[in-house]
């Protein structure tokens, strides 16, 4: 498999190959995690550290689960009691985990740009795990395996993005991933949330869900995320459900067989009706979590293979 990437930071430096690439594998790995023995020995002898530098409970454990099962040793860093704390710079702390030699890095930071400049001072493979509003790579490709998935393909669909696309690095990956493989695009929100540079991304724009739901495959909705916001960007979250939650009545204007996903963690009743989030014959949500574990051992395969090629260019013991 060729995939010429040192880190995965963003799905910007992506093409389609590479993502037709690591979805391929991935396929491979959904069948393993099904399996009774769910283990690999593509990372063995490798060490893997989790930086979370911000709260996260599904992308943590999948990227600490998914090194496990591709046989690295794991070790999650508790950034919270970080000597970043006490006052140690970002660079400081990579010069430190540099001289541990770990071999993946799997970070998540609240600031755009901050794993990028992580990945410039190791030398280690490093995966974004999300920074700041800027990407979350893993994320988009856990996406496009669901859609693949459940629709048979992943080129030539209407795909409609919904919600709080401002503060959502999970949106701008996607609209990057999903162009990439040709696809037609609907961002819909309310003004507030909908920020006039998306509209260069070759995307259309919508403020009426109904309207821009209307024949969609997919349904995308986003996670209103209060913590990232510092002012009125809606009325109330009654009135955001109201005219921008996911229920029944919204989704009739989709295609009769689109399918419906979210990223999580869901705000039922702000975001998404519960009984959409539940429907198994609609929902896919359950689905992007099975997907995730398998991206990211995909992911890393990928980056370990080109780790321990380059090292053996230059003659390091691997």
């Amino acid at each position: 498999m060729s995939f010429a990437h040192a880190h995965l930071l963003g799905i910007e430096q992506l093409n389609p190959f590479d993502i037709i690439t690591l979805l391929d594998l991935a396929e491979t790995y959904v069948d393993l995690n099904r399996r009774d023995v769910k283990h690999s020995d593509a990372l063995t002898g490798l060490t893997q550290i989790n930086m979370f530098f911000e709260n996260s409970t599904r992308t943590q454990a999948s990227f600490e689960l998914a090194g496990k099962r591709l046989g690295a040793d794991v070790m999650n860093m508790s950034m919270q009691a970080s000597s970043i704390k006490k006052g140690e710079t970002l660079i400081d702390t990579a010069m430190t985990l540099n001289a541990m030699h770990p071999d993946l890095l799997v970070v998540r930071h609240p600031h755009s740009g901050a794993v990028d400049l992580l990945a410039q001072k190791v030398n280690c493979a490093v995966l974004n795990a999300g920074d700041g509003k800027h990407e979350h790579p893993t994320q988009a490709l856990l996406d496009a395996l669901t859609i693949r998935r459940a629709k048979g393909r992943l080129q030539r669909l209407n795909i409609a993005i919904c919600g709080d696309i401002a503060h959502s690095r999970v949106a701008r990956s996607n609209i990057l991933l999903l162009g990439k493989m040709e696809n037609r695009i609907r961002l819909i929100g309310p003004p507030t949330l909908l920020p006039s540079p998306f509209k260069d991304f070759g995307v259309e724009v919508y403020d009426d869900m109904r309207e821009g739901l209307k024949d969609v495959d997919v349904v995308m909705m986003l996670r209103l995320q209060k913590e990232r916001m510092d002012g009125g960007f809606i009325p109330s979250e009654r009135e955001y459900y109201h005219r921008y939650g996911l229920d029944a009545e919204k989704l009739s204007y989709a295609k009769p067989d689109a399918i419906v996903m979210h990223p999580g963690p869901m705000n039922r009743g702000v975001e998404i009706d519960g009984e959409i989030a539940d429907d198994i014959n609609r929902s896919v949500i359950q689905e992007q979590v099975e997907m995730g574990v398998a991206v990211r051992m995909a992911a890393m395969d990928l980056l370990a293979r080109n780790l321990r090629a380059r090292r053996a260019e230059k003659g390091v013991m691997v």
